[in-house]
């Protein structure tokens, strides 16, 4: 039976839905404070005309767009809403959170962690430390690497996983017979989606088809491969264009490793500093850009974490998703 597992790292927390050594999902979360969950007041800022949609400012000064705002919430006036997606940051812009009024009995909270937001899914979740290897036997070190390049193998071709801002697009990419390479590629794109959490407007451009009937044989097939995954579904059009569109509430993982690639590298070079055996002093080899996305909170953490002392070792050479670390004697 899948069971969710979870890891509370430095700089964020991960987790994995596992069936035998298989992740059939993925989350991360940064620790965001505007996160799905998060109830608080809020000033309207300004409310479209006509609509019953607006902007409100929370009392940290963030923005968020606001759904199904009450005639009586005018311009000025403050109301308590509920965080219903967060932030999506992407190359070039943000867009904003988006909210709702919250009911007459919610109270004001921050935003769930992660391990709580899977429990009040009613998932059953088991908290690892950092240093089991269950993740590593899952394979977390592929799935971060699918996350960083966009790029998710298949037998007979890839899939290339582009976030842009209308849409995160997935490209087929591999040699004839094209309608064999479509239907090959349709499980991986099943796989993909929740495994790299992908939501919201998804555009899949699979090779074009002239045969009426080779696209409708990849529409019943990517219909069965999607099983209960939630989503709305256009059929493939003369192009080998089909888009999904699904429930959005956070970055999927490449969006993430795409808006903040440095700080991604920084988050995944301390999960391997905290999981060094050997004795001796933390040595953390990696790009200077990589190293200075290490923030003081972070190290202090990892010091109090590891009880060892903690040298940077600038390496211009490495790429960004390179470094390691080790311990050496002092």
């Amino acid at each position: 039976m899948p069971e969710w597992l979870h890891e509370a790292g430095i700089g964020e927390e991960r987790a994995i839905l596992v069936e035998g050594a298989t992740i059939l999902a993925a989350r991360i979360d940064w620790g965001e404070p505007l996160r799905p969950g998060h109830v608080a007041m809020a000033r309207i800022t300004r409310r479209i005309a006509g609509t019953r949609r607006g902007f409100a400012r929370f009392s940290d000064g963030t923005e968020t767009q606001v759904d199904s705002l009450p005639p009586e919430a005018t311009e000025g006036r403050e109301i308590r809403l509920r965080v219903t997606r967060a932030a999506i940051a992407e190359k070039g812009r943000t867009k904003l959170p988006q909210a709702r009024p919250a009911g007459p009995d919610e109270a004001e909270r921050p935003a769930p962690t992660l391990l709580e937001a899977l429990r009040g899914e009613g998932h059953p979740v088991r908290a690892l430390r950092v240093t089991d290897r269950d993740f590593d036997r899952a394979g977390w070190h592929e799935l971060v690497e699918e996350a960083f390049s966009g790029e998710v193998a298949f037998a007979g071709g890839s899939l290339a996983i582009s976030p842009t801002p209308a849409m995160t697009l997935i490209d087929i990419d591999g040699p004839p017979p094209l309608p064999a390479l479509c239907l090959a590629a349709v499980p991986a794109i099943a796989a993909a989606l929740p495994r790299l959490d992908i939501g919201g407007s998804i555009g899949i451009d699979f090779p074009t088809l002239p045969e009426k009937k080779d696209r409708q044989a990849v529409d019943t097939a990517l219909a069965d491969a999607l099983g209960a995954w939630k989503a709305e579904r256009t059929a493939m059009n003369g192009y080998g264009f089909v888009q999904l569109v699904a429930r959005l509430e956070r970055p999927s993982l490449p969006a993430r490793f795409a808006r903040d690639p440095l700080g991604a590298a920084a988050r995944i070079l301390l999960r391997q500093a905290e999981r060094v055996a050997e004795p001796g002093v933390l040595h953390l080899a990696a790009h200077p850009a990589v190293l200075r996305a290490i923030t003081p909170a972070w190290e202090v953490e990892l010091v109090r974490r590891t009880g060892r002392q903690v040298v940077r070792d600038e390496r211009p050479a490495l790429a960004l998703a390179a470094g390691f670390a080790q311990a050496l004697a002092s």
